[in-house]
């Protein structure tokens, strides 16, 4: 998209930022990845925000935080326009597909499923035996992922509340579960340095992905599902053939843990958020390094269904959301 077709919207957005005292802009270089970033910042949560997500129409963020609370953020005003609260800490928010539901993973060792038209619970997950760390739904929407710091994922069908299996085999706590496009492929990180996949139908292990050096905090597949992005303790980010399970060199230049990987959806850019208070993009062709934006110390992060803005969520309680623009 031409710089010259963003200038409205951007100056819109630039505005908002400039009320509440947070606007940032960077220029990146190069042409493939997005050449504008413009950072707003909302600042309503009182404890780390554990986890940000995107409605799929992409004019809501949900947001989960250490306060027990999750909020609902309208990107065209960036009020928060609900707090739902009941829940113990919040680890992790999830849309469905069709953006109706809302799944939420908590301390409390529970998930719910919230309505997000109504707010009402409309079911509340039992059968874990430690908190829920992540939560993922599958790309048709029938079936969720949860992990636990226990070690185990469980598969529900989000129709009926029931849990359809218990995958069992890391040794330390799941940290991020995430689909692959066809929904047909589960990848869990974890505290014990491996990355699993595991077939949905099945419920069985097909791949141990090893050479992190530490706790493997957020897993994400690219789009057209043939990569793997996996972040760490380690500091580093890697790149896995999901055919074949390899990875190519690392990808280095974060000087903290990594907590939080995120794919652009035309799978061109890769974004990871580290607790050295940056998120850095990534050319995924070349593993190249593209920008490094500074700002707070990243817990969770996720790119926009269009790919035009980038949400990031810190230990500090506030949520920054980057605008992005192509760079053609």
């Amino acid at each position: 998209m031409a710089l010259a077709n963003l200038a409205a919207p951007l100056a819109a957005f630039l505005a908002l930022a400039a009320l509440t005292g947070c606007g940032h802009s960077y220029t990146v270089s190069s042409g493939s990845t997005p050449s504008v970033v413009a950072g707003l910042t909302l600042r309503d949560h009182t404890h780390k925000v554990t986890s940000v997500a995107f409605s799929p129409d992409g004019k809501t963020l949900a947001t989960g935080s250490l306060d027990k609370t999750v909020r609902l953020w309208s990107l065209v005003t960036a009020q928060s326009t609900d707090i739902l609260t009941g829940y113990g800490y919040v680890s992790s928010v999830a849309f469905s597909p069709d953006g109706k539901t809302l799944a939420i993973g908590s301390y409390d060792e529970t998930v719910r499923l919230r309505n997000v038209a109504t707010g009402q619970v409309t079911a509340t997950l039992t059968g874990h035996n430690a908190a829920v760390s992540s939560v993922a739904f599958s790309p048709d929407g029938k079936a969720l992922a949860t992990g636990t710091t226990d070690g185990t994922v469980r598969l529900w069908n989000v129709a009926t509340g029931q849990s359809t299996a218990t995958l069992t085999g890391h040794d330390a706590a799941v940290n991020s579960v995430a689909f692959s496009p066809d929904g047909k492929t589960l990848a869990t990180g974890s505290g014990d340095k491996t990355v699993r996949l595991w077939n949905v139908a099945t419920g069985q292990s097909t791949a141990t992905l090893t050479g992190h050096d530490g706790a493997v905090n957020g897993v994400a597949f690219s789009p057209d599902g043939k990569t793997l992005a996996t972040g760490g303790v380690d500091t580093t980010v890697r790149l896995w053939n999901v055919g074949t399970g390899q990875s190519p060199p690392t990808l280095t230049g974060h000087t903290n843990p990594v907590s939080s990987v995120a794919f652009s959806p035309d799978g061109i850019t890769l974004a990871s958020g580290s607790v050295d208070r940056t998120v850095r993009l990534w050319n995924v062709a070349t593993g190249q390094s593209t920008t490094n934006l500074p700002g707070h110390d990243v817990s969770s992060m996720a790119f926009s269904p269009d790919g035009k803005t980038l949400a990031t969520g810190s230990n500090d309680g506030t949520v920054r959301v980057w605008k992005t623009a192509g760079g053609e």
